[in-house]
């Protein structure tokens, strides 16, 4: 991790910062549709999109939401929730887990370890809440790059998945009791 990844601040979130996680998921759609990418959340932006904005109020308000700050600006989110949607074709673990719904970065600040600093965030909340085990989905197209970030963040894939055309794979890290993961 570089050195300004130090400079960023997690803290709670909250349905003020809707808009925000919006603005970040807008750029995101665009950021991938210009790498080519439609096929992970295709190419209407997230605010313009049916039920877009209705689901990140609900992130913010019946999940558990973190933002990433960088000088007081939000550069990244996390949500948290204790599953997997119930709209996607994911069993729920069977034990108590920690779910990571979305992770978004403004990818105006790429490379500095938002999405890594927000999942540590992520496993520090689940052991504290004395939970060992996090998972995440994601997509799992475009050669496996966001499954490899995923891995290189202490999660190992568990199940593929589709939901409709789209691929998906979830993955999972065990946490240690207090520091380190482990498994």
């Amino acid at each position: 991790m570089n050195d300004s990844a130090h400079a960023i601040r997690i803290r709670p979130g909250g349905p003020a910062d809707a808009p925000a996680l919006l603005d970040m998921l807008d750029s995101a759609v665009a950021w991938m549709n210009a790498r080519g990418n439609t096929e992970q959340w295709g190419t209407i932006p997230y605010s313009r999109r049916p039920g877009g904005p209705e689901r990140v109020e609900r992130y913010t308000t019946e999940n558990t939401p973190y933002v990433a700050e960088l000088d007081g600006t939000p550069v990244g989110a996390l949500v948290l929730d204790s599953g997997p949607s119930p709209q996607l074709p994911i069993a729920p673990a069977g034990e108590p887990e920690r779910y990571v719904r979305l992770l978004v970065s403004d990818r105006r600040h790429a490379g500095r370890g938002i999405g890594a600093a927000l999942l540590a965030h992520a496993a520090e909340e689940a052991r504290r809440a004395g939970v060992t085990l996090l998972r995440v989905d994601c997509w799992a197209g475009g050669g496996g790059e966001l499954v490899a970030f995923y891995e290189r963040c202490g999660f190992t894939p568990t199940e593929p998945f589709l939901s409709g055309d789209w691929p998906g794979q979830v993955l999972a890290r065990r946490l240690g009791p207090g520091g380190g993961a482990h498994g």
